[in-house]
C-alpha cells in the first residue's frame, strides 16, 4: 500500500474481530497492573455489592486491547512504515466492561497528518462495543504516528 492509498482511506470506517473478555484474563491484568479492586477480580463481592451484576473488566484493560483488535481489522501500513503509538485525545471511558461479555472495536481514519517529510500522524475515532450493550465501553481519538524508514 502506498502513502496515497492510505490518505485515501480517510473516512473509512474499520470493525474488529470480537474478543472474549474472560475472568481469567481480567485477573491476569489485575497481577500485572497490581490492581486487585474488588470490582475487577472478586466474582462474589462484585454481585452483591455493586450494581454491575458481577465483575468488570479494568477500564485500561479494554483500552489496551485496541492494538490487537486493530490487528484484525486495520488495512496495512505504508510499506517500510514503522507505526508508533503517539496517544490519545478525549479518552473517556463511557461504560463499564462487564466480564463475561465480548467487545470489538470500530476504527474511523478521520484525518491523517504530514508531521514533516516521511512522518504523518494518524487520527483514529475509536469506540469499543461491548455485545448486547448500547453504551460503548471506550470513546477515544487515538493517534498514531507512521515514520517511513530511510
Amino acid at each position: 500500500m502506498s502513502v496515497q492509498s492510505y490518505l485515501d482511506m480517510v473516512g473509512k470506517t474499520f470493525t474488529s474481530d470480537w474478543f472474549d473478555m474472560t475472568q481469567d484474563r481480567v485477573n491476569q491484568f489485575a497481577d500485572l497492573t497490581i490492581d486487585h479492586n474488588f470490582i475487577h477480580v472478586d466474582v462474589e463481592r462484585s454481585k452483591a455489592e455493586t450494581p454491575f451484576g458481577g465483575t468488570i473488566a479494568h477500564g485500561y484493560f479494554t483500552l489496551s486491547m485496541l492494538s490487537h483488535l486493530g490487528e484484525t481489522c486495520l488495512p496495512p501500513m505504508p510499506p517500510d512504515a514503522i507505526p508508533i503509538n503517539y496517544g490519545f485525545e478525549k479518552l473517556r471511558f463511557t461504560a463499564p466492561t462487564p466480564v463475561g461479555q465480548r467487545i470489538r472495536a470500530h476504527f474511523k481514519l478521520a484525518q491523517v497528518e504530514e508531521r514533516k517529510p516521511g512522518q504523518w500522524i494518524s487520527h483514529w475515532d475509536v469506540s469499543v462495543e461491548v455485545e448486547d450493550q448500547d453504551q460503548p465501553a471506550v470513546r477515544a481519538q487515538w493517534l498514531t504516528l507512521f515514520m517511513l524508514s530511510a
